[in-house]
């Protein structure tokens, strides 16, 4: 049997996002669960290659059942050696099964904004040969704490912890790579009325939809640099 990617959801998005096109472009099989909506979280066996957390608008602090449960599976799969890829929402899951904190970030981070990469050998292994600084879509109020025995990949200006790696295979991040056009407007016209005002830290609708095509390009550039090192790991 062929084996497969999980990817789970915490909205009703219909889309996971570049995440699920970069697999199905490289032929990998993808499978999409939605624990908060009644899927049953899936076994871990030898049919699934790795794990995929995508974002939502609670937080993992908020004792949900479904969520506390994906979190265990997590550490289950991190002791199993599983590859694990978190987003937003997903990124906060990862770290706290890690046994790191998530809390308020200073500043409420929403739109394009750059971000730096770390000056050493594990940012170089996951960033390659991505300029520095290199765009990236944002929309979060919480952060992470670095995990222990975690490194630190790259920074933005208005949230110091964008994105750790563990060990070779496991991908915690803040921000957003997995930005499509068609998600991205779809977030946007649904939030509308609070993208109200530009702030330093937080872009208004307009600001987001200016330059949108140009923005996702260079967004899809960046993950197809951070998915590969990830897909790299994958025992398929």
């Amino acid at each position: 049997m062929k084996r497969q990617i999980i990817i789970f959801m915490h909205m009703d998005d219909e889309h996971p996002g570049y995440i699920a096109d970069y697999l199905h472009q490289k032929n990998i099989a993808v499978r999409v669960v939605r624990a908060y909506d009644g899927d049953a979280l899936p076994n871990l066996d030898d049919t699934i290659a790795g794990l995929v957390f995508m974002g939502g608008i609670m937080s993992v602090n908020d004792g949900l059942p479904w969520l506390d449960q994906e979190i265990e599976l997590i550490k289950f799969a991190a002791i199993e050696r599983v590859p694990l890829l978190g987003h937003c929402l997903g990124g906060q899951m990862i770290a706290k099964a890690f046994g790191a904190n998530v809390t308020p970030n200073p500043d409420m981070e929403i739109g394009w904004h750059q971000c730096f990469r770390m000056n050493d050998m594990a940012a170089e292994d996951w960033l390659g040969e991505l300029a520095d600084p290199f765009i990236m879509f944002h929309w979060h109020k919480e952060t992470f704490s670095l995990p222990k025995n975690s490194r630190l990949l790259f920074s933005s200006d208005h949230c110091v912890n964008q994105a750790f790696s563990i060990g070779g295979n496991v991908l915690g991040m803040q921000c957003h790579v997995e930005m499509t056009e068609p998600v991205l407007r779809e977030w946007i016209e649904h939030w509308r009325e609070d993208l109200g005002e530009d702030s330093q830290s937080a872009q208004s609708y307009s600001t987001i939809s200016r330059h949108l095509k140009k923005n996702i390009a260079e967004l899809s550039f960046v993950a197809d640099q951070l998915y590969g090192r990830w897909v790299s790991t994958l025992a398929l």
